[in-house]
C-alpha cells in the first residue's frame, strides 16, 4: 500500500544567495541546499505550496503516481 502514494521530483535550478531568508528555508525544508540537487517527495498539498513559494528557484523534473 506504501507505494500508491503519489511523489513529484524537484530540481534546485536557482541559487538562494540574495533571497528572502523564508525562500532559503522553503528549499531546506524541501531537501534542497545545493544547486542542481534532486529531490523525490511525497505529492502532498504542503508540499505543492512549498514549490509554488520558490517556483523561480526549483523546477518540476517528474510526477509519478
Amino acid at each position: 500500500m506504501a507505494d500508491d502514494k503519489k511523489t513529484v521530483t524537484v530540481r534546485q535550478v536557482g541559487s538562494p544567495i540574495g533571497r528572502r531568508s523564508d525562500q532559503r528555508a522553503t528549499l531546506v525544508g524541501l531537501g534542497l541546499n545545493k544547486m542542481h540537487r534532486t529531490r523525490q517527495l511525497e505529492d502532498t498539498p504542503a508540499v505543492r505550496g512549498m514549490i509554488e513559494k520558490v517556483k523561480h528557484l526549483v523546477e518540476v523534473v517528474d510526477q509519478q503516481g
